[in-house]
């Protein structure tokens, strides 16, 4: 196709309202929620260690009010929880922060992890990139072109993997861009595209974002970063069936994360609405041990237990595969699901 044939640059992109409509303060996230206050927060505080509180309204719509135990909200909200200096959490716990070029890091054989945003749409409280050195990183087209240079000279390369932060901060123009140049490298065959946007704020997925999809000589798969079945809302479901209309793979990571997901009725709820909507469950990941989030942990015993029992209740295409990322492995790691002394 003629790169920007689908594309007109200069048409507004309905997505970028409801990304400047975010709650940045915690008590107006409370107040929105009808809620006087929050049990892990007793300062007023919102952004602890640097890491600013950040939810779209359009996620926050999702939130039961009136309870600060609803499952969406402990994702987001900051806690003096993040403060306690936990043995064995530390500010970059997959050693990520030496990249071979600004936002590339080249951490498999056979594929690379292009970060071509720092910022997110939502911050995760459990984020384990939420330390790395974007400032050295910038998503810019200079640093893009470094990016795609190196990819073009390593001739083993058949997979670019866009991450961030969030890829899909940018925008259909910029994406565009970024594609065609991958595209010209002709030992690419995939572009896998890692994330959370289309959760928090469906219209990011634009027919425009489809249609440039769908005439990409590569394979496209697009992997949503869901943990809560309440995640998942009819919006949702309309932009992935347009994703898959346009040929797009869609695979979901989750993290396991405790008092959010940690149960097998909550697992299976969340595979079973994932797979009516078209995303087959993909990764589910034991926690990185990053620095302030050590009260999501879940141990390996516990996840276990968990997954074991979740496989008696949905069938085994629903399972996802329990991981953990070690720094300097040349995969995931799957844990191992027989039953051990810890």
């Amino acid at each position: 196709m003629n790169k920007l044939s689908t594309y007109q640059p200069f048409v507004h992109e309905e997505w970028l309202d409801q990304l400047v409509d975010a709650i940045t303060d915690y008590n107006e996230l409370l107040q929105f929620l009808a809620l006087k206050n929050h049990p892990y927060l007793t300062i007023n505080n919102s952004g602890i260690g640097h890491f600013p509180l950040r939810v779209p309204r359009t996620f926050a719509e999702r939130m039961r009010k009136g309870d600060p135990e609803d499952p969406l909200l402990l994702q987001v909200i900051t806690s003096e929880r993040e403060c306690i200096d936990t043995p064995g959490y530390h500010l970059n716990p997959l050693n990520e922060h030496k990249s071979v070029a600004p936002g590339l890091l080249h951490k498999y054989r056979n594929r690379v992890l292009f970060l071509v945003k720092g910022n997110c749409a939502v911050h995760c409280r459990y984020c384990f990139r939420r330390y790395f050195p974007y400032q050295l990183n910038k998503g810019n087209k200079s640093n893009w072109k470094q990016a795609i240079l190196y990819i073009q000279k390593n001739l083993d390369l058949d997979e670019v993997i866009i991450s961030g932060g969030d890829p899909l901060m940018t925008l259909d123009s910029e994406l565009d861009w970024i594609i065609s140049q991958l595209e010209d490298i002709s030992h690419l065959k995939r572009l896998r595209i890692h994330s959370r946007l289309p959760v928090v704020i469906p219209k990011r997925i634009t027919q425009v974002l489809c249609k440039r999809l769908e005439y990409s000589r590569l394979q496209i798969l697009m992997v949503t970063h869901i943990n809560h079945m309440k995640e998942i809302n009819d919006e949702l479901q309309y932009r992935m069936n347009m994703l898959k209309s346009s040929g797009v793979i869609l695979l979901n990571q989750s993290v396991l994360l405790r008092e959010i997901n940690d149960t097998p009725i909550a697992l299976a709820e969340l595979s079973n609405a994932l797979f009516d909507i078209g995303i087959l469950p993909y990764y589910l990941h034991v926690l990185d041990k990053v620095y302030g989030a050590a009260h999501f942990y879940v141990s390996d015993q516990r996840a276990r237990v968990i997954v074991r029992e979740l496989l008696s209740m949905v069938s085994g295409y629903m399972v996802p595969r329990l991981v953990r990322e070690i720094a300097g492995e040349p995969s995931k790691t799957l844990v191992d699901l027989q039953m051990r002394q810890e």
